[in-house]
């Protein structure tokens, strides 16, 4: 960490960071430096002067008394005072210059206080809030929108709850937890917390309830610019449809990895293309984030997306509370590791608002009792060929349909075609291939339509999805990860687990594909075949079900105890197989092709091509993409010789954020994929802006993430050992922490920075 030992030279990174937030230093207009202030008699319970009044810095006869300066002052477009900021040098804790700032800015009527020592940078809104710490400053507009904001500001208890809305062209009732929820989100607003965490089971509206919550936020003049992150496409494009028939009268988009920024109130985007993305846009550029499936988002690298916003916060997840976490509950701010607001699926279940459920008796268990694969890696193609087989695989399909179709009626009555939308989940692409195809053979008078694979490498599945959801067929969909969470189908009501799961969130997701209401078809019950034996594991039953949280029954009186919850996330992304797995399946039948045949193919044909595509030439001359563009571009790389795509290419180089646009420009030599090392330091920063630390302590953790980088995670021991051992790294930190803080702070470093270790 650079020593800038001067105030002047924590002026020349200020400058630069005051650049990079659109404010030109240079431009009097803009930026004033070193204006002075006669502060005179003033105190500080002195109410600051309204905003846009010029104070008085003169004597009686018209002489000018410097006895205090401002080190800038930033102006709006009308030449009024803004914000102030206060310059130290980085040895000094830019916290500490609080009073020192504060007169200054009242006698002046600046609304907003800046202090910064180039290294840190805290905001300060003194009217309303504390000094907190963020990773920019703020641009021209976006502190003219907090005073415009707070111009029409009321306060949220005048804006009606809404008994009813339009959703899909249908008439939704607000169902009462929704309403509670709001509730007690307006009361956190209104005390001023600026994170809030709900868990919600799945099926139970948790993006029509938080569409609705941004539309009283912009009502009660509390937000005008929105984030709404996802960590996957169907995520995104659902979250697109509730806002844009929710906030009708208000712009949305899906920002995508090559398209330029659109200045349109609510930014739809996925967090791997965040991470990519966020330094374009100022800390104060948006006034809320949604963060759904948030328990993912604040995990390593993929929190730098969110803390780098200092907005009002919204994490939104289905995980039960005691699989969420702990950094999580740490970052929404919430006390004794609880959600602000939870609605149980038991009692969704009771109350009528979730489907329930029962399993097929009597089916084929292929995984017998006790056979089990050594450790959690490992390799899906082998655990296929050990535990299925063409007639294990029939066996499963037959079965399946039989009872299916025998069913479907007593399940949802006005269901007029057999057997009913069913998700298959499969083992691997070709496992999948297997099913459809069996299940195909199985009715011939379909023509192949009664039963299709859907995977990244099939060139329409969007249009497959499509189908699926709003036409006749296909009636089975099988996939391997893309429907297991985040998909949206009310009409599903059989589920068929092919494959084994060992994570209690990933089970309870997919067991949550079935849970959602349908009283058009008067859905009353879904079922579940497992031939896999997974509820068994969880000790699952439709009379005592499994909550992830210690309930359910077991037949020896003992819960099987899965591994501890922090090994637990499943991005479908960055899973076990990322780096385990040395290679690539590929194409409808899952031909297993070598990570690095996959990259070097992908990187010859990317060079090659673009020499007559000119999109291509676009995105290497930096050039931005319109949507569809992009999409014309995805769709022609994911052809049937070579199955380029963003799933393919983020399991090749081993990269969960990675996009099409990153991977291209690296093809091309215009985009380097960081390194394990740029990853974890990423990591590091994007925990730091969470912590209220001194830049001694800043720079000691710095210290023991280089360690952490080295090792893989931190251990206590390594602070009385070389190299550390040489820096006294033992006592200093506890000089600075005390010892159990610095317990506490190591520990919480390797759950945030280096979370594959703890």
């Amino acid at each position: 960490m650079k020593d800038f030992s001067s105030e002047a030279d924590a002026r020349i990174i200020i400058d630069d960071l005051l650049k990079q937030a659109g404010w030109d230093p240079s431009d009097k207009s803009q930026v004033m430096t070193e204006v002075p202030i006669h502060i005179g008699t003033f105190e500080q319970k002195d109410p600051p002067l309204p905003y846009g009044e010029t104070p008085s810095v003169e004597t009686a006869d018209g002489d000018e008394i410097p006895t205090g300066r401002a080190d800038y002052v930033l102006l709006d477009q009308r030449g009024r005072s803004l914000a102030l900021i206060e310059a130290k040098r980085s040895a000094i804790q830019p916290y500490a210059a609080k009073q020192q700032a504060l007169p200054y800015a009242k006698k002046i009527g600046a609304p907003f206080i800046f202090l910064s020592n180039g290294e840190l940078i805290y905001f300060w809104d003194y009217g309303n809030d504390d000094a907190h710490m963020v990773n920019s400053f703020f641009s021209r507009r976006d502190l003219e929108r907090l005073v415009e904001m707070r111009a029409i500001r009321k306060a949220l208890a005048t804006v009606e709850i809404p008994e009813h809305y339009l959703r899909q062209g249908e008439t939704r009732i607000v169902r009462p937890y929704q309403c509670e929820a709001m509730k007690a989100l307006d009361q956190t607003v209104e005390l001023g917390k600026r994170r809030f965490l709900m868990e919600l089971p799945t099926g139970t509206g948790k993006t029509d309830l938080v569409s609705l919550y941004l539309k009283r936020l912009i009502k009660a003049g509390r937000a005008e610019r929105i984030l709404f992150l996802v960590d996957r496409d169907q995520l995104a494009k659902q979250a697109l449809e509730a806002l844009q028939d929710i906030l009708t009268e208000h712009g949305s988009y899906w920002l995508r990895p090559g398209m330029a920024r659109q200045e349109q109130q609510i930014t739809v985007c996925l967090l791997q293309t965040m991470i990519g993305r966020y330094t374009e846009f100022t800390s104060g550029y948006f006034d809320a984030v949604i963060a759904d499936e948030c328990h993912r988002s604040i995990y390593g690298a993929w929190q730098t997306a969110l803390t780098h916003f200092d907005a009002l916060h919204i994490g939104l997840t289905a995980t039960p509370a005691a699989f969420i976490e702990r950094n999580t509950f740490q970052f929404y701010q919430c006390r004794d590791g609880q959600p602000d607001f939870a609605f149980p699926i038991l009692q969704a279940f009771k109350d009528g608002f979730l489907v329930p459920y029962k399993f097929a008796t009597g089916i084929t268990v292929v995984l017998a009792e006790g056979a089990e694969v050594a450790g959690e890696s490992y390799d899906p193609a082998e655990f296929e060929r050990k535990w299925t087989n063409e007639d294990t695989n029939k066996k499963m399909m037959a079965e399946f349909d039989r009872l299916a179709w025998q069913t479907y009626k007593a399940l949802a009555p006005g269901q007029k075609i057999g057997p009913g939308k069913t998700i298959v989940f499969a083992i691997t692409k070709h496992h999948a291939a297997r099913l459809a195809s069996y299940l195909n053979e199985l009715h011939p008078e379909c023509q192949g339509c009664y039963a299709e694979v859907i995977t990244s490498d099939v060139s329409n599945a969007d249009d497959l999805i499509r189908k699926f959801k709003r036409e006749e067929y296909p009636q089975v969909a099988v996939s391997v990860g893309m429907l297991d969470t985040g998909f949206d189908c009310r009409e599903v009501f059989h589920l068929v687990m092919c494959r084994r799961v060992r994570s209690p969130i990933l089970y309870q997701q997919m067991r949550g594909r079935g849970t959602r209401t349908a009283p058009h078809i008067q859905k009353e019950k879904f079922v579940i075949y497992d031939f896999f034996g997974n509820h068994d594991y969880f000790n699952d039953s439709d009379t005592d079900i499994f909550t992830g949280t210690g309930s359910g029954h077991a037949s020896d009186g003992e819960r099987k105890l899965t591994r501890p919850p922090g090994d637990l996330v499943e991005l479908g992304l960055q899973d076990e197989w990322l780096h385990a797995v040395t290679y690539v399946e590929v194409g409808p039948e899952g031909e297993r092709v070598d990570k690095r045949d996959y990259v070097t193919n992908w990187e010859k044909t990317i060079r090659t091509a673009t020499t007559d595509d000119a999109i291509l030439q676009k995105v290497r001359n930096g050039e931005e993409l319109t949507a569809n563009e992009e999409k014309a571009l995805a769709d022609r790389l994911n052809n049937p010789r070579y199955f380029f795509n963003e799933d393919n290419l983020r399991r090749a180089y081993r990269q969960p954020g990675g996009s099409l646009i990153d991977f291209i420009r690296h093809a091309l030599g215009s985009f380097k994929i960081k390194s394990r090392e740029e990853e974890l330091t990423e990591n590091f920063q994007a925990w730091l802006v969470t912590k209220s630390v001194t830049p001694q302590q800043a720079q000691y953790l710095s210290l023991l993430k280089n360690r952490g980088i080295a090792k893989g995670k931190i251990e206590l021991e390594d602070l009385f050992n070389p190299p550390l051992s040489i820096l006294n790294a033992a006592g200093l930190g506890v000089e600075l922490f005390g010892e159990k803080g610095l317990r506490a702070i190591i520990d919480d470093m390797n759950a945030s920075v280096f979370p594959k270790a703890s």
